[in-house]
């Protein structure tokens, strides 16, 4: 399933300044996996040492958190649009 990953400006170094990147996968697990072997470097900036996402990194799924549907488990459709966001904290 071709899924679009949208990257935002911190992370677009990492992945040879695309903001973009067509990737292969059934579920968020797959398409990340998919992004990791094309962009190495995004790895240790997304996921910790055990492979799960790193606690202030959000994943949303067609503007969906993946958190509140089934984390890395959950499906996505050929054509979906996975968006990545890292948390911002400040005031």
């Amino acid at each position: 399933m071709a899924v679009t990953v949208k990257l935002p400006v911190q992370l677009r170094p990492a992945a040879g300044g695309a903001a973009e990147a067509k990737v292969q996968g059934a579920t968020v697990g797959e398409a990340l996996e998919s992004l990791f072997a094309a962009h190495p470097e995004l790895r240790e900036r997304i996921a910790d040492g055990d492979g799960s996402l790193r606690r202030f990194v959000n994943v949303y799924v067609g503007g969906e958190d993946i958190r509140y549907l089934e984390g890395t488990s959950t499906p996505i459709a050929d054509g979906a649009e996975l968006t990545i966001l890292p948390a911002v904290a400040g005031g």
